[in-house]
This record gives C-alpha cells, structure tokens and sequence, in this order.
C-alpha cells in the first residue's frame, strides 16, 4: 500500500471554551497520525473532551533541537502531524 504525501498541521485550538474549536480542527485532529503539543497532558483535556485519542509527542522550545529532525522524518515517510499549541488560536 502506497501511502499518501505527509503533512504538517498547525491547528488553532480554543483558548477558553474547548467547544469552540474549529470543525476543521476536530478532522485534523481525528485523521493525524501523531500530534505534536508544547504539554501533552493539556492537549489531553482537549482530545478526551473530542472522544479522540491519538499518539503524542512534547514539543515545545526547549526540545525543538532534538525533535525536529524526528518530526521531519515522520512526515517525509508519509505521516500527517498536527501541530497544536497550548496558547490557543492567537498563539499560532
């Protein structure tokens, strides 16, 4: 099975209410193969209240250094990454 061309996504979350995220954001989220986040126990609270449950990684500026280059590889191989961020919408 071929797989499709990889992506980098940068999804906006809510900074306040989770129900107002995006529906675009929610099928990101859903059809990533892996979502990286600066504290994966806050994009927890988002992705429990979504019903959705994903892999994650840490990234944030203090392992940028060592995770890129992983990042990079995973969507050159074909992988769909989702990048989120804790400061929500504006943050991005």
């Amino acid at each position: 099975m071929v797989k499709e061309d990889g992506c980098l996504y940068l999804v906006g979350t809510p900074i306040g209410n989770l129900e107002d995220i995006s529906l675009r954001a929610v099928r990101i989220l859903t059809e990533a193969d892996l979502i990286a986040c600066e504290d994966t126990r806050e994009t927890l609270k988002l992705l429990n209240h979504l019903g959705i449950s994903k892999k994650m990684i840490s990234y944030q500026k203090y392992s940028e250094n060592e995770k890129k280059g992983y990042l990079i590889d995973l969507v050159e191989a074909g992988n769909k990454i989702a990048l989120v961020s804790d400061a929500g919408m504006p943050g991005i």
